[in-house]
């Protein structure tokens, strides 16, 4: 449906904000633009669009450069992350407007029938006499969905939308943005910086940094097999554990306080050799496990977390920071020595480049 193809984006003051980006979405597929501010993801949207002019490469749908095509003419609905409705009509005037200019406007009847049909998917009909200003957040949000949808776009772009919304109400909200836009079965690209935003709804995220695409993928592969450092360290709440190793003569070594046999980790998971020098060894807390005999390394807590089900503990080894998940059941206390173990086959090594070897 969507080919973006070696595209680039350099603004006049010579900032790179894209330097070669290539991927393709699916039609009907939610996709996720993933990645801190500054990455170069709402600028993918807005090339998208057709609100900014690439640097470089093309944008094709379905097969067609879309490039030269005027924003108006690319049929793509648009929410932006201030929902952008007009603060003097009512959200049936609101939701209707967009059906009534242009070249493919419709009667005002023909207009308010529509527009009712969507609010009812999107359930707001007893909201369409109401002004934007009388509505909260999740409302307005809502309304600016239906007022995208109605236009029965072949792509909808939602940038931020639930930024402004409040924890609760964003897992809600986000919950019905799926089940609409696989309802309808429109091709979505959603752009946030929240990882458990894009883990929850994707089908596909594209995570970036610095305006290059780190991975794409489907939501548990970024966790379950990151690409390299960056992913690694970007998916995963708590973060993952990362240690400054030095390898030599077939051992692993963190100052004094382990050493590990490289044999521990399984041959066929290496993805490159691994010679003697200094890399980064990566274990996500609950992959670091509270050990029954005297296990790789030994620490003392610093504090512990009540989450729920789990107990998060912190503790440091030499002068790295480190965390464990262990269930609840497990009663340990700030100041506890405890021993602990690795989960090896489900551990990371990274040259200190950031590329995973392991």
């Amino acid at each position: 449906m969507i080919e973006v193809i070696d595209l680039k984006k350099v603004f006049g003051n010579g900032f790179e904000a894209l330097k070669s980006v290539d991927f393709t979405i699916e039609k009907g597929d939610l996709v996720c633009l993933l990645g801190p501010s500054g990455c170069g993801k709402s600028t993918i949207l807005n090339l998208i669009a057709g609100l900014l002019s690439p640097s470089g490469g093309d944008i094709r749908f379905a097969g067609s450069s879309v490039v030269k095509t005027e924003p108006k003419d690319r049929n793509i609905g648009f929410v932006f992350q201030n929902y952008a409705l007009y603060p003097h009509m009512t959200v049936l005037e609101n939701i209707m407007f967009p059906l009534t200019v242009g070249k493919k406007k419709i009667s005002k009847e023909k207009a308010k029938e529509t527009a009712e049909q969507y609010m009812a998917l999107t359930n707001i009909e007893e909201l369409h006499s109401k002004k934007p200003g009388t509505l909260s957040g999740g409302q307005q949000q809502r309304v600016a969905i239906t007022r995208a949808l109605v236009q029965k776009p072949d792509v909808l772009l939602l940038d931020e939308p639930l930024s402004n919304l409040d924890a609760r109400l964003r897992l809600r909200i986000r919950e019905e943005i799926r089940r609409l836009v696989k309802e309808v079965g429109i091709t979505t690209i959603f752009v946030t910086h929240d990882q458990e935003e894009a883990l929850s709804i994707s089908d596909k995220i594209i995570l970036l940094n610095e305006g290059i695409i780190q991975q794409n993928d489907d939501p548990q592969n970024l966790y379950l097999e990151p690409a390299n450092l960056f992913v690694a360290q970007f998916i995963g709440n708590p973060i993952i554990n990362t240690i400054p190793v030095v390898v030599e003569n077939g051992m692993m070594k963190y100052s004094d306080s382990f050493e590990i046999p490289i044999s521990h980790f399984s041959s066929t998971r290496f993805k490159d050799t691994m010679p003697d020098g200094e890399y980064v060894l990566g274990v996500r807390p609950e992959d670091v496990l509270l050990a029954e005999g005297k296990g790789v390394f030994k620490a003392t807590l610093a504090n512990v977390e009540l989450i729920g089900r789990e107990r998060i503990l912190n503790f440091q080894i030499d002068s790295n920071r480190m965390k464990s998940i262990v269930s609840i059941e497990e009663e340990l206390e700030e100041g506890t020595s405890v021993n602990f173990d690795l989960v090896y086959p489900k551990a990371f090594i990274f040259k200190k480049s950031g590329e995973r070897i392991y």
